[in-house]
């Protein structure tokens, strides 16, 4: 097996899926999940980037955060 029969199957599988994946990510756990880990990025990055930068990695973190979850 290949890696473009590797990619192939995994095309499939999210066609197959699609509306199962768009469910989960939409989900309350979904969105518990990428809080933390947005936060936590979010934070990291804060803490070793000049604080010029603080604004533009909040938007950043909010931007991701509106398209995972529900909120």
């Amino acid at each position: 097996m290949g890696i473009e029969d590797l990619v192939n199957q995994g095309k499939q599988f999210l066609d197959q899926n699609k509306d199962k994946i768009d469910g989960a990510l939409k989900s309350d756990k979904a969105e518990e999940v990428s809080d933390k880990v947005l936060d936590a990025a979010a934070e990291f990055v804060k803490k070793v980037a000049p604080d010029s930068v603080d604004e533009k990695v909040d938007g950043v973190r909010d931007s991701i955060d509106k398209s995972i979850g529900n909120q």
